[in-house]
């Protein structure tokens, strides 16, 4: 590993200057993805700023009946929150689909947010990476490809975000909270993260030198008819061939409202306005969720390794909107499918 500073903040005020004064340095929390990268050379700051003692751990409703989510609550710590899962179950169960106990118990919730992908092609710096050496190529998309992107890809990059809380909080609609040297901002959750385009190194809109506070819930959390469906190689500790967060409002048999997004397909949590709009009003029935699959997946592009993601997403999204519609959704402790 590479040699580098090491200093803890005492407050945001004081993370705010020291990352001023080191354009270099990078904040650290887990450290469950920035301490791994640092090994292999992917990630070399010149510093680690330590947030970890900062007061940011807390989760406490709003006064306009939301949920603010503190940057260092713990991964396990949320997904075990009654309100989260009394009110937001979905994000419990996104949450508990991911990584191991131990890594939950370590991970953060900003820092969840700023996982980078798991591109073997990103992590081997003897090969060409555009988002890890800007202008060298992409070499996944004519290389090993079977956990690359289909959608939203560019020909500088198919990488995935391989977050699976993000998944759950883009169809919340989220908004984050941050802090930096031009003082505090927020950040819609739909524009928190990029697609590749021409700079895929820049993977969010977050400034080098800014820090996440907190992450806040609007009101609604879709407590009766949701789901988290995560498909992949093996059952535990592995990231998403395809993901789907659905949640719905009914009336009777028919659809009053649709949020669902995709993980493990793009750059970022996929979610796509016209096939949401055509479930409202709709039956709740397989041919309006097959529709719905059509219109996100029309614009799909496999790249040989990955094509199967394709007609997985379809059948992946069909089989959410339903265990959704069922109000029976995916457990996160028998993993078989609902």
């Amino acid at each position: 590993m590479i040699g580098f500073e090491y200093s803890r903040a005492r407050d945001v005020a004081d993370a705010m200057n020291q990352i001023a004064a080191s354009p270099g340095a990078k904040f650290v929390a887990g450290g469950t993805n920035l301490i791994d990268l640092m090994k292999v050379y992917v990630e070399t700051p010149t510093k680690l700023i330590d947030v970890t003692k900062l007061p940011l751990d807390k989760v406490e409703q709003t006064a306009g009946g939301g949920l603010r989510i503190g940057a260092l609550v713990r991964n396990s710590d949320l997904a075990y929150h009654p309100i989260v899962e009394q009110r937001y179950p979905m994000l419990s169960s996104a949450l508990l689909s991911g990584a191991s106990q131990q890594l939950r118990n370590m991970a953060s919730a900003g820092g969840n947010l700023l996982q980078r992908t798991r591109c073997a092609y990103f992590y081997d710096i003897a090969t060409p990476c555009n988002k890890r050496e800007p202008g060298s190529g992409c070499s996944a998309i004519d290389g090993h490809n079977r956990m690359n992107a289909i959608l939203g890809t560019s020909d500088a990059c198919i990488a995935v975000h391989p977050s699976d809380m993000c998944v759950a909080l883009a169809v919340l609609e989220a908004t984050v909270h941050v802090a930096g040297p031009r003082g505090e901002r927020t950040i819609a959750f739909a524009d928190f993260h990029r697609l590749p385009g021409e700079t895929p190194q820049h993977e969010t809109s977050l400034a080098a030198d800014e820090l996440i506070i907190a992450i806040e819930l609007p009101p609604r959390g879709f407590a009766s008819n949701y789901t988290y469906l995560k498909i992949r190689d093996r059952l535990s500790y592995a990231f998403a061939l395809v993901s789907a967060a659905v949640g719905l409002e009914l009336d009777g048999g028919n659809i009053r409202d649709a949020r669902f997004a995709l993980g493990g397909v793009a750059h970022k949590p996929w979610r796509n306005a016209e096939a949401e709009a055509s479930l409202r009003g709709k039956a709740a029935d397989e041919a309006a969720f097959a529709k719905a699959a059509d219109i996100v997946l029309r614009e799909a592009k496999g790249f040989g390794g990955n094509t199967f993601k394709i007609e997985l997403a379809r059948r992946t999204i069909v089989r959410a909107l339903s265990q959704a519609a069922r109000g029976t959704p995916q457990s996160q402790s028998s993993k078989k499918i609902a």
